[in-house]
């Protein structure tokens, strides 16, 4: 048997399967329901179905060279706002850091009368306090008081509080009384679980050094039970993708397991950028829809954008991560009326269990699926009819609630979608107009179960210049896993204006030497590891920083010239002004970063074949769809640039017979490369649908994506 290696993306609805042969390049793909009570499960059976259907009952794990996966439970358990019970300990006298924590008031301040601090991470009642002190260059003012320490880890194993965060002030500079506090840990309370900030996050800012260490403490339990688990139940050992972008073994991921956190999203949009890159756009927008949110991100020069200041939930945490919004407008995502009477769409979803109405598990509430479901613009079952939909039930529930609303079902069900539309398309804006970028500028990616099911409407309202349909759209982010060198992080805070290269060259050793120890248990020879160097910077006097990439190399004037000229770059860039030649702002330097990387071999992309000579495409079928009950106004593209597309630009048809034909419904799998449908129509695939608006068309290009574009506004 050939060598296989797997991925396995545990979603909200769906675990996603692919299977990549390593000698003939051959693709095969699966889904299967996801089983929230125990992931695991999911993972068991998906795993089994796609060997199985890839090369029969003649095969077992034993033949798997290497298996990827990317996980909810830690995203999870933060989102549900489930943190196990914590302890934090912290210097003495800074026992109220969490509840101080930042100055700033979600939705600006003129939220400020009305918004409500939510509870800490850690209540009050349970951070304890050390004696000891450093100063922010690591030097020790006070020792370390064991004693205080001693009676501190016996108050927590008293009271069988197991998880605990440590964070002492400047610990980023000096991790020793942190250390020491562990070693105390260790002997008096040997069950707890403990994270120390040095290790999580060396880098300052007290606060979010804080809440980034109590999460990796809160999740480590959990996962450290669902890798264990997992390990015993495959008998061997797996990868898990990691929000930075890169993978690393489950052996590994339970001493740092806040790095999964938005694990599948991140795999997603890896998957999604070599896709746009072998099909030639090296920057991209990739749209990831899902059964219960929708995850954005943008594609610069072949890799998406990263950032330390992401949150899960309420949650801020300051690891790297790929640049991810997410919005609640999946598949699954409820539509409600609000109390002033006006429909809305999300946050909360049906989720798998019981999923939307159409699914005939007990669900009660219409969701997106269930309009697209009525308006027949997805098949009458899903999964190649593994999972059949109750057209009648969706069709009961979309007229109750258009009785509420006291509109047409047509009317409705195609204000859900726009909702959705919108709801996405804000997301898309967050990223790009509202960063700098131009929107136009950026074709996009739509993946996942219910990621292309809007794109034609999403090219009208933002103005995109095409969308790319990949095939097997709902596995892209399974497929991403396998496209994921490993890679670790590792930063140091060092706040200077006048740079030392003789200790700025230092750190970047040290940081590499970690990088290097932890790629050598990875099992990557030296002559394979790649050494990433970054920088964050800053005006004197600002409060935030700029990352930019550092060159390998000795540090010489040279080199430092090379980073402070890309900062004055990236900076103008980003915020539209820069100080490159004004000697009274001062540059100051403050963290410096490495990244370790493990290279491996990225899955190649196929191309698809066209059409002989005289060959015809196979004759679709014909489904009742509904299409163009909604209008938009002509808006002109320097409107839509700035933002100025409003709901009042959106008009209904009130006849509810208008828009429902008997129109083309293709299978995907028939298509060939150069094939070009014109909408309206409907294409089809085993996980995931797309409708084609009047006015546009979709070409399948040479690696068999379906190119979207706008060919005309009539009826449109």
């Amino acid at each position: 048997m050939s060598k296989v290696r797997i991925g396995v993306d545990t979603g909200g609805t769906f675990t996603d399967v692919v299977a990549v042969d390593e000698a003939t390049g051959r693709v095969v793909t699966t889904k299967t329901p996801s089983t929230p009570a125990n992931p695991a499960d999911g993972f068991m059976t998906g795993v089994a179905k796609v060997l199985s259907e890839a090369y029969g009952l003649d095969v077992s794990l034993d033949d798997v060279t290497g298996i990827v996966h990317g996980t909810t439970v830690a995203t999870n358990q933060l989102l549900e706002d489930r943190p196990a019970d914590l302890g934090f300990i912290t210097t003495e006298g800074f026992e109220f850091l969490l509840e101080i924590a930042r100055q700033s008031v979600p939705d600006g301040y003129g939220n400020s009368y009305f918004w409500v601090k939510p509870p800490r991470i850690v209540p009050v009642h349970r951070v304890k306090t050390v004696g000891g002190r450093l100063d922010h260059l690591g030097r020790e003012v006070r020792p370390f008081d064991e004693e205080q320490a001693v009676e501190v880890a016996r108050w927590f194993r008293d009271r069988a509080i197991n998880a605990i965060g440590v964070c002492f002030l400047h610990s980023y500079a000096n991790p020793e009384h942190e250390l020491r506090m562990r070693e105390v840990l260790e002997r008096e309370h040997p069950d707890a679980v403990v994270s120390i900030s040095s290790e999580v996050l060396r880098e300052y800012r007290e606060y979010e050094r804080s809440v980034t260490t109590l999460v990796d403490a809160a999740v480590k339990p959990t996962m450290r039970r669902y890798i264990a688990g997992l390990s015993e139940r495959l008998g061997r050992g797996f990868s898990v993708m990691k929000s930075n972008g890169g993978v690393l073994s489950a052996t590994e991921v339970v001493n740092q397991p806040i790095t999964t956190v938005l694990s599948g999203p991140a795999a997603g949009a890896l998957g999604a950028a070599l896709i746009a890159s072998t099909a030639g756009h090296p920057s991209a927008i990739t749209l990831d829809g899902g059964g219960t949110s929708t995850d954005v991100a943008v594609v610069v020069d072949g890799e998406p954008s990263l950032t330390t200041e992401g949150s899960i939930g309420r949650y801020p945490c300051k690891i790297p991560m790929i640049d991810i919004v997410t919005v609640g407008a999946g598949g699954g995502s409820i539509a409600w009326i609000s109390p002033e009477g006006t429909l809305k769409v999300g946050p909360r979803s049906a989720g798998a269990d019981p999923g939307p109405v159409c699914y005939g598990r007990g669900g009660t509430e219409v969701t997106v699926t269930d309009a697209h479901v009525f308006l027949g613009r997805v098949p009458p079952h899903l999964l190649g009819g593994e999972i059949p939909l109750d057209v009648a039930a969706a069709r009961a529930a979309i007229e109750a609630l258009a009785d509420k609303l006291g509109l047409t079902p047509e009317r409705t069900a195609t204000g859900i979608l726009e909702i959705s539309a919108f709801n996405q398309s804000n997301a898309i804006r967050r990223l790009t107009v509202q960063r700098g970028l131009d929107v136009r500028d950026f074709p996009m990616v739509a993946f996942g179960g219910s990621g292309p099911l809007l794109v034609c409407r999403l090219i009208d309202i933002l103005s995109l210049p095409a969308v790319i349909v990949p095939p097997d759209p709902g596995n892209v982010s399974a497929f991403g896993l396998l496209t994921v060198d490993v890679k670790n992080d590792y930063v140091r805070t060092f706040v200077t204006r006048d740079l030392p290269l003789d200790a700025a060259a230092e750190i970047f050793g040290e940081l590499e030497a970690q990088a290097a120890d932890a790629l050598d248990r990875e099992g990557f020879d030296r002559d394979r590891h790649v050494y990433a160097r970054s920088a964050d910077l800053r005006y004197y006097g600002q409060a935030y920083e700029v990352r930019v990439p550092a060159p390998p190399g000795p540090l010489d004037a040279a080199w430092r010239a090379t980073v402070l000229d890309r900062f004055h770059e990236a900076h103008h860039r980003l915020y539209g002004y820069g100080y490159r030649d004004d000697p009274r702002h001062a540059v100051e330097w403050v963290n410096l970063r490495v990244s370790g990387i493990g290279p491996i071999t990225r899955p190649a992309i196929a191309e698809r074949p066209g059409r002989a000579p005289g060959e015809s495409p196979p004759p679709p079928d014909h489904r009742r769809v509904h299409f163009d009950e909604v209008h938009r106004d002509e808006v002109h593209r320097d409107e839509v640039h700035r933002d100025e597309v409003h709901r009042d630009e959106v008009h209904f048809d009130e006849d509810p017979a208008r828009g429902w034909a008997d129109v083309p419904i293709h299978a995907r799998a028939g298509l060939r490369a150069g094939d070009v449908i014109d909408g309206p129509a409907v294409i089809e695939e085993y996980g995931s649908t797309l409708p084609l608006h009047p006015g546009f068309s979709a070409r399948m290009d040479a690696h068999g994506n379906l190119v979207v574009h706008r060919t005309s506004r009539e009826n449109a």
